[in-house]
């Protein structure tokens, strides 16, 4: 790989394996790089979509520099300009030169190709030379030193989808507390539980938000743990996981500084060839992923079912209104925000069988096909992330209840006669059922006329607090710590 020092008509000749080819002279890209740009016009989503995948790149080519120096394999004034390129990736700066498409053909070698030019074209430049002069800091031979795609990609996106995870995190725990918030206002309002969409008995709205409090944190707990997983990394392996070119203690080392970097407990595998072709740990975290996902579309179904109406619906709930409905008829409102969230689930149900055909095509030792499970796990993790957010923000926070409604629902409902089995017994309260659902007659008054019950005996009950099992007071929905 190679570069011609004269430029003209704004661009520079690079030259590798396939012959010359003409590189914008203003970008921090090389020859290998714009080939990828050329080979895989595929989603049109460049690796600069993700800047937690970049920043990871220049973080494992800054410990790979450092490593590579601290053994004496890489000149100390090469490995500064390096590592301070990298710093200036890691700070936001040309993100804009990671142009490869994410999803493309090599095991992800492009992604790797195009880190190292940009880094060794701006690492170069800090050295006083020019772009593509190759002769004095080398893409491949310097800021590859020691590496190859197969252990530097998949450590990257390792150190990417942690990132993610802790901020998918962040935005779980802002929506499980704005269902808490609503558990705790609605806590006294008895309404009708149902079971396959029929009357069954009674509970409180303050009940149904807050098992979607802990339907949350269950998961915030599930998705903690498969994060712990993506700790491990196969910096070091190489092309196989046997350590072909690298130093012998360059695996332990740059662990080490890649640890110090991130700041994160990252661990060397036991096994690196095991390591290099197993793709396990992004199978699990996508599971998770699936999960939650699943998880918010129920509840997203339930919010829209409960706000359905107004008048004609269940009505039992207010969403925030967020925009006009309808182009063709007036006042309508519709529920908007758990409808994308909705989509953003099913999404993440495809992209987890995308990550599982994923991993199960490797073959032998290596995995070709990361760079989709990448873009399927990057993907699912930022909608994810943004659909709790805009759930919690745009809707959740202000969600009212009909009292009025979910009051009658509960009195006009033949679901009381569970409440009144233990006291007038199964067969009295069948009957009873019967004769309300054949009248339209009210539960209560069909006991007190036919005198099963005394006034009193039935408003004891029927108290708010019997109905839903416990007090209201004493359910404080929070996050579930399951073991």
């Amino acid at each position: 790989m190679e570069a011609r020092a004269a430029e003209s008509d704004g661009y520079r000749c690079e030259h590798d394996l396939l012959g010359d080819l003409d590189v914008p002279a203003s970008a921090f890209w090389g020859v290998h790089t714009q080939r990828a740009v050329v080979n895989f016009p595929i989603s049109g989503v460049p690796i600069s979509t993700y800047p937690d995948l970049v920043i990871a790149l220049a973080t494992v080519k800054q410990a790979a520099a450092m490593a590579n120096e601290e053994l004496g394999l890489l000149p100390p004034h090469k490995a500064r300009a390096i590592v301070a390129a990298c710093e200036e990736i890691r700070a936001g700066r040309l993100h804009e030169h990671f142009v490869v498409d994410v999803i493309q053909g090599g095991a992800g070698t492009s992604t790797n190709m195009n880190a190292n030019e940009v880094i060794a074209n701006r690492a170069l430049e800090l050295l006083g030379y020019d772009r593509g002069d190759y002769g004095q800091l080398h893409p491949l031979e310097d800021v590859n030193l020691g590496q190859s795609t197969n252990d530097v990609y998949p450590t990257a996106l390792k150190i990417a989808l942690i990132r993610m995870a802790e901020e998918l995190l962040v935005a779980m725990a802002s929506l499980r507390l704005a269902f808490a918030g609503k558990a705790i206002e609605f806590a006294s309002i008895v309404k009708m539980g149902r079971t396959q969409l029929q009357d069954a008995v009674p509970m409180t709205l303050g009940q149904e938000f807050g098992t979607y409090a802990v339907m949350v944190g269950e998961d915030e707990l599930r998705l903690e743990e498969a994060a712990r997983l993506v700790h491990e990394i196969n910096l070091g392996a190489t092309a196989i996981g046997t350590g072909i070119t690298a130093h012998p203690e360059y695996a332990r080392v740059a662990c080490r500084y890649l640890g110090d970097l991130t700041g994160l407990p990252l661990v060397t595998s036991v096994d690196l060839i095991a390591a290099t072709q197993d793709c396990g740990a992004f199978v699990q975290l996508s599971g998770v992923l699936k999960r939650i996902a699943v998880k918010l579309s129920k509840i997203c179904n339930d919010l829209r079912l409960l706000s359905s109406g107004p008048r004609a619906g269940l009505n039992e709930i207010n969403l925030p209104p967020r925009q006009a409905g309808s182009s063709i008829m007036p006042g309508k409102v519709n529920p908007v925000i758990p409808e994308v969230v909705n989509q953003i689930a099913f999404e993440a149900v495809g992209n987890d069988l995308t990550v599982t055909m994923a991993a199960e095509a490797g073959q032998l030792q290596l995995n070709a096909f990361e760079p989709i499970i990448a873009h399927s796990l990057f993907a699912t993790m930022k909608h994810l992330r943004v659909g709790c957010h805009i759930l919690a923000e745009y809707c959740v926070n202000g969600i009212t209840a009909n009292p009025e409604r979910l009051h009658d629902y509960v009195t006009d409902s033949i679901g009381l006669v569970t409440a009144l089995n233990p006291h007038i017994g199964y067969a009295a309260a069948t009957a009873l059922a019967q004769e309300a659902l054949l009248t339209g007659q009210n539960v209560a008054d069909l006991v007190i006329e036919k005198g099963l019950l005394t006034t009193q005996q039935l408003q004891t009950i029927l108290r708010p607090e019997t109905l839903a099992g416990v007090p209201p007071a004493t359910r404080q929905p929070a996050r579930a710590e399951w073991p």
